[in-house]
């Protein structure tokens, strides 16, 4: 009867720690709660051994949220969590498929980490440039259909894709040919901040939240500095933006990030009351009604001179800022191969192009600043 009472009494233990040791395994220990504040699209949880990345927004009106594990070695992941991608970090090799990607690897002292990238012209970084021409970055083709054959060959840690939509079959392919895929939807933030933000997502890959976070913050001071000297401005200069693209005329919706820089410049821009996060596609008699007598324009990266705006479309002489010569661009800084380097860094330093736009607008806040991005036509 002892026996009996003994076996069951160890049989209970047994249980009772069987029990505790699956309670403690499917509830782990958080060691940092979410530290992204201003971008929307994505998060960052830290727990004993992994971190847990949660994507909502890759694209506009997404409707799945992507987990993905970042696991660090010798580590375990819970059992619950095995049906999400797990990438072992920090990651040695990746691939990216946005330039908007690259300023996060630079400013992490980590490019050497790209090992691929779609349509290398585009990349402006004077690092990555060098490694390209070092045939240490191979050519990937389109956003849209990347080779996979050289995917394969190169067998990336990760690959950092992105879509406009629900639809891209390349990289469902390739996460079925075994390579990992993460999205990534910076370019669908809707605040300056918000896009900056994602270098978190870059640290988290390569190990160094740390820095990523003390980067982010330098940059977030500086912006919400600059934005507290841009209210000392006596007026709010008129601001066209854009210019045309075959028959049509492009500029920032009101809502967007671009108009969220003017805004917060102290300036009026002139399509600030329409919404959403993209481009707006107008008439050029729609366009110049409105902003026929506009103070500033601001241009895209299509023109390097007046000369050439007007060679282009004679009817550009006919607006007021074109005549004051008020008119700036960021066509200026470009990579050895075209690329311009605004789209690739400008997302990702709010601060730089705030600062850009308050001199322009009111110089006499700024008087030792040379502005980056912008420069003025002639």
């Amino acid at each position: 009867m002892k026996t009996v009472h003994k076996l069951l009494l160890l049989s209970v233990i047994a249980l009772f720690m069987v029990r505790c040791k699956n309670e403690t395994h499917s509830s782990p220990t958080t060691i940092s709660e979410n530290k992204v504040r201003y971008a929307k699209g994505f998060s960052i949880v830290n727990y004993d051994g992994y971190s847990l990345v949660t994507v909502q927004n890759p694209w506009p009106k997404a409707t799945q949220t992507y987990t993905y594990i970042l696991q660090e070695k010798n580590s375990r992941v819970p059992d619950s969590l095995q049906k999400h991608t797990i990438i072992p970090i920090p990651v040695k090799s990746m691939v990216v498929t946005s330039t908007t990607h690259i300023p996060s690897l630079e400013m992490l002292d980590a490019e050497k980490t790209l090992v691929g990238f779609p349509h290398l012209d585009y990349i402006s970084s004077e690092k990555v440039r060098a490694r390209i021409e070092a045939g240490k970055v191979k050519e990937l083709g389109m956003n849209q259909s990347l080779n996979t054959e050289v995917l394969l060959d190169l067998q990336p840690d990760v690959i950092i894709g992105y879509g406009i939509d629900n639809n891209n079959p390349t990289l469902d392919n390739l996460q079925k040919s075994g390579l990992k895929v993460m999205l990534n939807g910076d370019w669908n933030e809707e605040t300056p901040l918000g896009k900056a933000e994602w270098i978190k997502f870059f640290g988290a890959l390569l190990g160094k939240q740390k820095e990523a976070t003390a980067i982010f913050t330098t940059i977030e001071k500086e912006y919400l500095k600059t934005i507290q000297i841009a209210k000392n401005a006596q007026n709010k200069p008129t601001v066209l933006a854009g210019d045309m693209y075959e028959d049509r005329w492009y500029l920032p919706k009101g809502t967007s990030w671009g108009s969220l820089l003017l805004k917060e410049a102290q300036s009026h821009y002139l399509w600030t009351e329409t919404s959403g996060t993209g481009s707006l596609s107008l008439s050029f008699e729609t366009v110049f009604d409105k902003a026929k007598n506009a103070d500033i324009w601001i241009t895209s990266g299509q023109f390097s001179s007046l000369r050439e705006m007007t060679d282009k479309n004679p009817h550009y002489a006919q607006f007021d800022a074109f005549r004051n010569k008020n008119v700036y661009s960021f066509s200026g800084k470009k990579g050895k191969t075209g690329g311009i380097l605004y789209y690739e860094l400008a997302p990702n330093r709010p601060d730089i192009v705030l600062k850009d736009i308050v001199k322009i607008l009111h110089p006499e806040l700024l008087p030792t600043y040379q502005p980056f991005f912008f420069e003025k036509l002639k």
